[in-house]
């Protein structure tokens, strides 16, 4: 079990009303900033106009910064199978890492406890499919790639949270057209192909992130499609 820890609540004015009212995904992200300092201060500054519903840090402290009612402005331009606006359909949380730009390195053990126990509250409370718990790079495959190729997404499954392929995939020789025909039924925008295919990768594969889709990318593909 994973202890609870207090959240310190800060109010950041880069949200709105949400649109259509429901709440069906929630987005992981790094912060991408040097500091965890200057994330927090650039998601509480309205001429930033960015913001995320909470901020987990590295030694596992955790800040909440719009309530989960209201949209919270962190995907930016983005989609998810097939609908765009994934601000009003969504959670966003930012776990502090510099990221690609800055340095990016293994998350704590402790940063990714408080990133579970956050998830696991959020999914209590909202009707979240697990193939609808993502990354942003899952949701905007030719801008991002947070949070990335060290994120443990497969630990986060070990406790009920999203998707994972865990004995990888049988080998297969389906053509590439058709992979993008499932990779789109999963939820991606494959307007981009090797984008989409990277993204896919870097959630589920992360030991290959080359935007081909071989054998093994489309095998865990197909695993993850007969899960859901």
């Amino acid at each position: 079990m994973i202890a609870r820890a207090p959240i310190t609540r800060h109010h950041s004015p880069n949200s709105d009303v949400r649109k259509g009212g429901r709440v069906d995904m929630l987005v992981l992200h790094y912060t991408g900033m040097r500091t965890g300092e200057e994330a927090l201060a650039r998601l509480l500054n309205p001429d930033a106009k960015v913001s995320a519903h909470y901020v987990v840090d590295e030694d596992g402290a955790v800040h909440a910064l719009v309530p989960e009612s209201r949209r919270a402005w962190h995907a930016g331009i983005s989609a998810w199978r097939g609908e765009g606006d994934v601000n009003s359909r969504s959670i966003g949380i930012e776990i502090v890492n510099p990221g690609h730009e800055f340095g990016y390195r293994p998350f704590p053990e402790v940063q990714i406890d408080a990133v579970i126990r956050l998830c696991l509250g959020v999914l209590a409370r909202h009707p979240i499919p697990a193939r609808n718990v993502v990354g942003h790079s899952d949701v905007a495959p030719t801008r991002k790639q947070d949070p990335g190729e060290l994120f443990s997404w497969s630990r986060l499954k070990s406790y009920g949270i999203g998707l994972w392929p865990f004995d990888g995939g049988e080998r297969t020789d389906l053509p590439a057209d058709k992979a993008l025909a499932l990779l789109e039924s999963y939820g991606y925008d494959v307007s981009e192909p090797a984008a989409a295919i990277a993204a896919f990768q870097r959630h589920f594969r992360p030991e290959r992130i080359d935007g081909i889709a071989d054998a093994d990318t489309i095998g865990r593909l197909q695993r993850l499609l007969a899960a859901i």
